[in-house]
């Protein structure tokens, strides 16, 4: 039988994951703050609810993808959140990036009425999730993936289950923290060159030939030199993310003196953009 999915949340990532849930052959529910974002999947057959929580009745497998905490805190917890509307067996699946606190605190709920709950954030950028080609990095229950797995395959071509409740979060955080030291060590080599009269160009093309070369910094390279900083990953979630890993680090009792560095760096360059760009506007920071 085919499950019933929901989706709560219809930005950059949301939407091009529930486009393909529609395309897989889901019945899909959508829910969105701002209604009109779903105009186009009620178009293509997906029913629109009026709230978190009629999304979640209606929903064998719910999903959720906000921007930050507080939002997931809302869309769950609120008045109206889902966690009002979860049945017995009903799975919950939080691709956003949060806390993995906050991962617990909503797979306790969850556990209050008998339904499943996977912390389960994503990689892959705008592009991965138009191409249904994301990474999905799994906190929870092994049988809880299992039976979830059919509705995360019509998003994703990987799946690690890392561990139980907040795994995801912890790895995910690690990982953003690690992209955004290398895009800034790139930015900041770059800016190197340049500084010396030499063209970033030049030095971009000896990096992708040697041990310095990384698929995020092919990308992000582009980015810089071309000055299109379109967000495909926006710099204040970011930021939000290394301040995210830097409460865990702080949490844990572990150092991370780079860590601190790049979030303030985030930090100062998102304060000083006039608009929504992607993180690769690091390179902004460096400019003379």
């Amino acid at each position: 039988m085919t499950a019933n999915v929901g989706m709560v949340g219809l930005g950059l990532m949301g939407k091009p994951m529930a486009e393909n849930l529609l395309r897989a052959g889901f019945p899909l529910v959508v829910w969105n703050r701002t209604p009109a974002k779903a105009e186009a999947l009620v178009r293509a057959g997906a029913t629109l609810a009026a709230t978190p929580r009629e999304a979640a009745e209606r929903s064998d497998v719910l999903l959720t993808v906000v921007s930050d905490p507080p939002a997931l805190e809302a869309v769950v917890f609120g008045a109206l959140g889902a966690a009002r509307g979860l049945r017995p067996g009903t799975i919950l699946v939080d691709s956003s990036t949060v806390s993995p606190s906050l991962a617990r605190r909503v797979a306790a709920a969850c556990g209050e009425r008998a339904a499943g709950f996977l912390d389960a954030p994503v990689t892959g950028g705008t592009w991965g999730a138009e191409k249904g080609e994301l990474v999905f990095m799994v906190g929870g229950d092994a049988d809880v993936l299992a039976r979830a797995r059919p509705v995360l395959g019509a998003m994703g071509k990987r799946f690690f289950h890392l561990g139980g409740h907040g795994a995801g979060q912890t790895v995910k955080l690690a990982m953003n923290l690690l992209l955004a030291l290398e895009v800034d060590a790139l930015a900041e080599a770059m800016a190197l060159v340049g500084a010396a009269g030499l063209a970033p160009e030049r030095f971009v093309e000896v990096m992708q030939s040697t041990m310095a070369r990384a698929p995020v910094l092919d990308v992000k390279a582009k980015a810089i030199l071309a000055g299109d900083f379109t967000p495909s990953f926006p710099m204040r979630l970011m930021h939000k993310d290394l301040v995210l890993a830097m409460a865990l680090a702080e949490e844990l009792g572990v150092r991370l003196p780079t860590g601190d560095a790049a979030r303030a760096a985030y930090g100062e360059a998102l304060a000083r953009s006039t608009s929504d760009v992607d993180y690769a506007a690091i390179a902004r920071l460096h400019e003379r």
